[in-house]
């Protein structure tokens, strides 16, 4: 039986800096690796990934939606993990503050743009932040799908979503 996860996660960025979450060794997901502000959506939040990750972004740091700027869907990811088909939606927006709370799931740190890459990150997140960060915002949302080059490499496939009936 395949099961399904879906994720919310916030790119937060104040200045040139990007919020990144060292997370916590006893974390089941990714522990002792980097990763931004997320979480699993409730099932009241399935249909509204924004109100999931406004939730995520107070629960793991403190700031409330007046302290948060254009706030907007920039990604989905789609992959296979196992027998777990995952969906996370990946919003980018602007911290209106740098003072973010303590967070039992891992250290929160503002980490400057150019050096964002040099840390241990999960595969396919790493590939996200490669992509945002060299082609930056988009008027249109990205859907990325992992799967595999011509060679065997792991990579993401990256398109453009759109709709159909308004091109």
């Amino acid at each position: 039986m395949i099961r399904a996860r879906m994720i919310a996660t916030a790119l937060l960025f104040h200045d040139n800096d990007l919020l990144m979450m060292k997370r916590s060794l006893t974390r089941t997901l990714s522990p002792g690796l980097w990763a931004a502000v997320g979480g699993h959506l409730e099932p009241e939040e399935i249909n509204d990934p924004q109100a999931a990750i406004l939730r995520e972004i107070h629960e793991e740091t403190g700031l409330l939606p007046e302290d948060i700027a254009d706030l907007r869907l920039q990604y989905i990811l789609i992959r296979l993990n196992q027998k777990e088909v995952r969906q996370q939606f990946i919003y980018t927006a602007s911290a209106l503050r740098r003072d973010v709370g303590l967070t039992e799931e891992g250290e929160l740190h503002w980490i400057p743009r150019e050096q964002v890459l040099n840390r241990e990150i999960p595969f396919i997140f790493h590939r996200l932040l490669e992509h945002y960060l060299e082609r930056g915002p988009s008027r249109h949302v990205w859907v990325g799908t992992a799967g595999y080059d011509g060679d065997g490499k792991a990579t993401v496939h990256w398109t453009e979503l759109a709709d159909p009936q308004q091109v």
